[in-house]
């Protein structure tokens, strides 16, 4: 009588041979292109586009800046959850976090739970997404970069 192990598998482990590196910048990147879904899905279907926009001109910023912020954050985060240029949408994703610091949450302390929010969260989010350019696309990504 033979016993196989359970362990030997025909098929291959979907993590084999990948990186704990590779693993976590795959999380960082597809959990932060969700919340960039969320929260273009927000300005999209709740606040509606126009009321972005008068949102946005109520705090002295142009109002069609809003039209972009959108665009940024939903494709954003979907390249961020394909995988597709993660570096480069990354780094082109913080000056939206550092201008949400600078315009609606600066006056209103650290703490993101003080009346209006504080920046606390959009620095922390600023900071992921720089450390999501230095680590690259992780893995299961669909552009990957040549080596």
């Amino acid at each position: 009588m033979t016993y196989t192990p359970a362990s030997t598998s025909i098929r291959p482990s979907l993590v084999a041979g990948v990186s704990n590196a590779d693993l976590a910048a795959t999380l960082l990147r597809v959990s932060m292109g969700v919340l960039f879904l969320a929260h273009a899905g927000l300005k999209l279907f709740i606040f509606t586009p126009a009321g972005t926009a008068a949102y946005f001109a109520s705090l002295g910023l142009p109002g069609p800046l809003a039209y972009l912020v959108i665009a940024a954050e939903l494709f954003g985060g979907i390249a961020l959850i394909l995988g597709l240029s993660t570096r480069w949408v990354s780094l082109a994703l913080v000056p939206i976090l550092l201008g949400s610091i600078y315009v609606p949450h600066g006056a209103n302390g650290f703490f993101f739970s003080n009346e209006g929010g504080g920046w606390e969260f959009p620095a922390f989010w600023a900071v992921t997404l720089v450390v999501q350019a230095l680590l690259g696309d992780g893995a299961w990504a669909l552009k990957r970069p040549r080596a």
